[in-house]
């Protein structure tokens, strides 16, 4: 860790709140149409400015293909865009989520996601057939209209749903069809945890354990710590204040970084509002000081 980690997050964040300065934050966990959210780069970084922001990060399901559009509008807007990607894997036999923060070498990563973007086309199509045979007409080019040529996933085939008349609003569409362990839950093809961290790094990224839950226990992050894990969200819509607190002291511990962001997807209601976390800038600071140390030769 730097020197900054001498004083814990949960303290920074405190202090920078008490400050007489309008304190900084940022929300590095955001979707766009480019994989399941429901705006487009651009306006997902207006949203960002309107909020406030110093930074977000971009990080599609699978894919990195926002990235050019959101970087532009940054640079227009004044906000700071970290490249990124949500990557699906597998970790003891459960599926795990891994951010890829900071990839900028991204061709390496578009490279290695094409198959897992044939994958969720292969998905998206057994989920149809599944719910075509169960009375549901809702037809692959009804999907693949709502995905707009974005990384197809569930939300899609919810959409499609809805707007056909088949459920009545996304939660019922999940809750009844599309939710694991319903009938028309699909498992979707994932890379094995330690690979995604190669894949990051190859990029040039930092890999961070996305919403990880109750299932954070410290044995568990030290083991994906002992294979290249750079950090962990700490700060998510789905972790109350004693997740946020426990998972603090196991980053510390492990001698890991912390991360947050709000999972925005687009939503102007419920918790998952851009900004919503309060993430504290000097967080970023310190992940830029890990990608900083990492890139510069060795001595």
């Amino acid at each position: 860790m730097t020197d900054a980690h001498a004083t814990s997050p949960q303290s920074e964040a405190t202090d920078l709140n008490a400050s007489e300065t309008v304190p900084e934050f940022v929300d590095l966990q955001v979707h766009t149409t480019a994989s399941d959210g429901a705006l487009v780069p651009t306006k997902v970084v207006e949203a960002a400015r309107d909020a406030q922001l110093y930074a977000i990060a971009i990080t599609d399901h699978d894919t990195v293909d926002g990235l050019d559009e959101a970087i532009a509008a940054g640079a227009e807007l004044g906000v700071r865009i970290v490249p990124g990607v949500e990557l699906s894997t597998h970790f003891e036999d459960e599926e795990l989520h891994l951010l890829g923060l900071h990839v900028t070498d991204r061709e390496p990563m578009r490279a290695a996601l094409e198959s897992l973007q044939l994958g969720r086309i292969a998905r998206a199509e057994r989920i149809v057939a599944t719910l075509n045979a169960r009375g549901i007409p809702v037809t692959m080019e009804a999907v693949l209209a709502e995905a707009a040529k974005g990384a197809v996933g569930r939300p899609h085939v919810a959409r499609a749903m809805v707007a056909g008349g088949w459920a009545r609003d996304f939660r019922e569409a999940f809750d009844k069809w599309l939710g694991w362990g319903k009938p028309a839950y699909m498992s979707k093809e994932r890379f094995d945890v330690a690979d995604a961290i190669a894949l990051v790094h190859r990029a040039g990224g930092l890999a961070v354990w996305a919403h990880p839950g109750e299932g954070a226990t410290q044995p568990r992050v030290q083991k994906l710590a002992d294979v290249g894990l750079d950090g962990v969200e700490v700060l998510h819509p789905s972790h109350p204040p004693y997740l946020v607190q426990r998972l603090i002291e196991t980053v510390e511990k492990v001698g890991l970084l912390p991360s947050g962001g709000s999972d925005w997807h687009g939503t102007h209601e419920g918790p998952r509002r851009i900004g919503g976390q309060l993430v504290p800038k000097v967080w970023l600071d310190w992940q830029d000081a890990k990608v900083a140390a990492r890139a510069a030769p060795a001595s």
